[in-house]
Formats: C-alpha cells, structure tokens, sequence
C-alpha cells in the first residue's frame, strides 16, 4: 500500500470511531484557512484555473480513483489528496468538496461548486458513475481521459513552440541590427562621398524610419494585438476565428483531427458512465475545442432529439471526418458505441502525433531558410559597399 493510502488510511481509523468529533475538530481550522480566500465568495472562477485543469487534476483524479477503488470512503481519500496539495487555491477547493460532502451532498453535487475546475463532462460523468455504484471506475476513466487531453495538448503546444521561438529570436535580431548595427555602418558611408548600392540605401532608410518612428510603431503593435484579443473574446469573434483556422490548409486539417479525438473520446466517456445521449451532446460540444465543431455537435443534437441516429445526422456534415461517421455507424449497429468511440479517438490522436512531427520536421529547413534571407539580407546589404570599396576609392 502506497504511503498516502497508508497515511489517509490511519486518518480514516478514529475517524470510524468518532467521526462526529474529528468533523468538529478539523471544521474551524479548515474556515480559518479559508477565510483570505476571497474568492470562495464567487466560486464559478478560481484562480489558476487553467493550471489546475490541465496539470494537477488528471493526477488528482488517478490518485483519486486509486483510493476509492482499495475501499477508502470518498471523505478520507479527499483529506488525502487535501494534505498532498501543492496549489493553495486547489487545495481550498479540495476542502471544499470536503465539507460540502460531510454536510450531505454528494460527489457530484460538491463538485459542481467549481464549474472552472469541474466542468459539464467531469460532473456528468461522477453523477453516472454514482448512480450505477461505480464511481471509483468512473474516476479512474476520467483519470484516463483527462491523461490522454493533456497529452494531446502537451503535443501540439511542443510542435508550436519551436517555430514560435525563432520567429520570435529572428525579429529581434533583425530589428536590434535595424536599429543598432545599421546606423554604424551608415555613418560611416557617409564618409566615403559616394553613392551607396540600391539596397543598402532601402536598408539605411528603414533604419531611419525605424528609429524615428520606432515608438509609433510599437504603440501600434501592441494596440493591434490588444485589439485582436479582445475582439477575440467576442463570441461573433472567436467563431470568426475558429472558422478561419478550419479553412487553413495544414493548420485547418490538425485542428479537424483533434477536434474529432476529443468528441470521440469524451462521447465515449459520457456514454460509457450512462449519461443520456442528448445530455452527452449538449456537454461534448463543449468540449471540442473549436467553436464551429461546437456548434455542429447542437446541430447534430437536435436531429437526435427528434428521433434521426446520430450516424445519420453526422453524415450530413462537412467538417469531422468520414470515418468518425463509419465508426460510430457500426457502433450503433454493434451497440458498442463507447468502445468505438474509444477506438477511432485513439487513431486521431495518433494521427494528429504523426502530422505534428511531419509538420515540425517541415518548419525546421524552411525556418532556417527565413532566418538566412531576413538576417543574411541584412548583413548582404551592409557589407555590399565594402565589398566594392575598391571602386569607390577610385573615384
């Protein structure tokens, strides 16, 4: 047995003997720690949601699930994972969770306290998971699911980073030697008396501007991308966007194959835990990742809702693949929905790998190629007049 199941195992012990009295013991320490955290008064944002989500809660749930299946009660595997927490606000809703229990709720019902760490997908899915006593396999599914979306994320923020990193590196060195560099080199041209090449003469006259105007130009960049951003959290804007991503050529291909991973394996998920198929709908579009994707899952929804197969629905789409179709096709037929489901996601997770590391294999060479032309143009159009220096002499 592990150490935390040991240790929580030994907090479990009087709590079986008195558990009235460990309850009142532990309940004000617990509000007083609460107490700085002021935003237990609006719980439907907690702070560092985002990491929570995507790096503590898939641990959270394998760990989770592992004491529920040895036979801990859902108090004491909570008071486990409460004392292991590292993140304080985690650590809080944990707590909360706790007590919310201690008072009567159930799991679920706790849970959906904190709609930013436990969504729609994660409640439905502990809600099944009680309903047919099985909510430590449940949990270990989540843990499952929530292991393989982070995986899949880590994927294709790695393959994104790279080429992001240079780009980045090559602007700066083009305009710290725009601005730097290039006005050296100009003054002492000037000494020469002589007309300059073509390009270094664009070359100086960028420099110029760049360092005239520099500060315009960065008030403009930055008001562009504060502008972007915020028309991006407008609903019309980020479908706008999402849209656009799916019509690109390569970029709009991945983002269909992992939009079809995640509804696949969350369908799976929801179905598997005996949550009704409407109700599934409604949550995976969600969880899609793509507004557009989204919305056509409520279409496919809503064709359901009146009675059409969801295969059949699906098959007058354009934008999730023909074979997530097939599949869940056959799944139908087969009843074994969920296990298709579980299938085709684990193929379009390995596609979706296959195609990043052809997609970075594919920057590399053409991003050394664009820091050869950005930065050796520069260098070329500097050093141009040097190299006919002999003929400027001359004259």
């Amino acid at each position: 047995m592990s150490p935390v199941v040991r240790s929580a195992a030994r907090s479990a012990a009087p709590a079986a003997k008195g558990s009235s009295a460990s309850t009142s013991t532990k309940s004000p320490m617990a509000k007083g720690k609460m107490a700085p955290a002021k935003w237990l008064k609006n719980r439907t944002r907690v702070p560092g949601s985002k990491k929570i989500v995507n790096e503590l809660l898939p641990g959270f749930s394998r760990q989770f699930g592992a004491m529920m299946s040895a036979g801990m009660p859902i108090v004491s595997a909570l008071e486990a994972q409460e004392e292991q927490a590292d993140h304080p606000n985690f650590k809080i809703v944990i707590r909360q969770v706790r007590l919310a229990i201690e008072n009567g709720a159930s799991l679920s019902e706790a849970m959906r306290q904190f709609p930013s760490i436990f969504d729609d997908l994660f409640c439905n899915m502990i809600k099944g998971g009680e309903s047919g006593g099985q909510i430590a396999e449940t949990i270990q599914r989540l843990a499952g699911f929530l292991e393989s979306s982070s995986r899949l994320r880590r994927k294709v923020k790695s393959a994104m980073m790279y080429p992001t990193i240079v780009l980045c590196i090559a602007l700066a060195l083009a305009v710290a030697m725009i601005v730097f560099i290039v006005p050296v080199f100009g003054s002492m041209f000037s000494d020469f008396g002589a007309e300059l090449p073509g390009p270094t003469r664009v070359l100086m006259n960028v420099s110029n501007k760049v360092r005239d105007y520099g500060l315009y130009l960065l008030v403009i960049v930055v008001g562009a991308v504060i502008g972007f951003k915020k028309w991006k959290a407008t609903p019309h804007g980020a479908y706008s966007f999402d849209s656009f991503v799916l019509k690109t050529p390569v970029f709009g291909e991945l983002t269909r194959k992992v939009a079809s991973a995640r509804f696949a394996r969350s369908l799976g998920e929801m179905i598997r835990s005996g949550v009704p198929i409407l109700s599934a709908l409604d949550i995976v579009a969600g969880a899609t990742g793509n507004l557009v994707t989204g919305r056509i899952v409520k279409q496919l929804r809503k064709s359901v809702e009146v009675g059409e197969p969801l295969s059949s629905a699906m098959a007058n789409q354009t934008v999730f693949p023909l074979m997530l179709y097939r599949m869940l096709q056959a799944g139908e037929k087969t009843g074994r929905i969920d296990e298709m489901m579980d299938s085709i996601a684990d193929f379009y997770d390995d596609e979706v790998e296959t195609m990043l590391s052809g997609l970075t294999s594919l920057l590399e060479p053409l991003l050394m190629v664009f820091l050869g032309v950005v930065i050796g143009g520069i260098v070329l159009c500097m050093f141009l007049p040097i190299f006919k220096m002999g003929e400027i002499v001359s004259r």
